[in-house]
């Protein structure tokens, strides 16, 4: 993402530059994964017959340990708690623009007290109309993405709030540095472990633009997901890069996030998106999940739509 501060344009640690498909990206999901059949080179996957390359892609794989919702060493030493006060207290002030996003993603620094940090912000008033999401809600969008994720308790979004800004009411989200060495595309095709949560909170989500781009790694190892505006239509729309789990039963923890998100929907979760989804997308929602509990595996792509965003990365 090319990144202009103060007249100078330089990169951003997030959505660094595309990747053709004929250049060795990601490819058209070439066929589905019925059962436990391993994924082979992923639908992300990769172009038939291609090989899932592990190199360049760091830590090793298996389960991933209970975690901090933010690591301090991804973004300026603040902890989860102390970045989301921060976020919904300090000062904002803009230092640059992320001009290759859709809609005006301003980069920013937010201060109080002694704590400083930097965020991304995300005026309503900068959202650029589309013809199948409602105008204007966008931001609230992002905002429910990140209370479903704290639901979930492991902190793949950023700290993120809704609050008034330089430009009015929007978004602001932590930023996250990004280690730059790590191949996103190597990451996404050999199906790296730290993704698989990842596609289960877009399946839940109905996430319809997870792009390679939308995942950040982050120097302590974790992977964070991020631009989650297009999310929570009532209409099936997933399009996603992390086709690699398609078929593939939960295992006991995700069958446990389910049932605990199942009953959330029910609590403190869906009281608070009331303020910011329609019901009837709340309902389809809770619909989403009962239905991904039942079912007991990862969704398969449609044939009804494109099953991956363009540009992929």
């Amino acid at each position: 993402m090319v990144l202009v501060t103060g007249g100078k344009v330089g990169t951003a640690g997030r959505e660094t530059g595309t990747v053709d498909a004929a250049a060795g990206g990601p490819g058209p999901v070439t066929g589905r994964c019925d059962g436990d059949e391993g994924t082979g080179a992923g639908a992300a996957g990769a172009r038939a017959g291609a090989p899932a390359s592990g190199a360049d892609v760091p830590a090793a794989r298996g389960e991933p340990a209970a975690r901090a919702r933010l690591e301090p060493s991804d973004a300026g030493g603040l902890s989860a708690d102390a970045a989301l006060e921060l976020l919904r207290t300090g000062e904002i002030a803009v230092e640059g623009r992320l001009v290759e996003a859709s809609n005006a993603t301003l980069f920013c620094a937010v201060s109080g007290g002694d704590a400083r940090a930097h965020c991304v912000y995300k005026p309503v008033r900068g959202e650029r109309p589309l013809w199948d999401f409602p105008d204007g809600t966008l931001a609230a969008r992002e905002y429910a993405a990140y209370e479903l994720s704290e639901q979930l308790g492991d902190g793949l979004v950023p700290p993120t709030v809704l609050r008034d800004g330089p430009f009015g009411v929007g978004m602001a989200q932590l930023w996250i540095d990004v280690d730059e060495t790590v191949d996103m595309v190597g990451l996404v095709r050999a199906g790296d472990w730290r993704l698989r949560r990842v596609a289960l909170f877009d399946a839940v989500i109905n996430n319809a633009d997870r792009k390679g781009g939308h995942l950040l790694p982050a120097p302590s190892g974790r992977v964070y997901a991020i631009d989650h505006g297009v999310t929570f239509h009532g209409d099936d729309k997933l399009r996603t890069v992390l086709w690699n789990w398609r078929g593939k039963r939960f295992d006991a923890a995700e069958r446990a996030l389910l049932d605990g998100l199942g009953a959330a929907l029910d609590g403190p979760l869906g009281e608070k998106l009331d303020d910011l989804l329609t019901q009837s997308e709340i309902a389809a929602l809770a619909a989403r999940v009962d239905r991904l509990r039942d079912q007991g595996r990862f969704p398969q792509p449609s044939d009804d739509w494109p099953a991956i965003p363009w540009p992929p990365f």
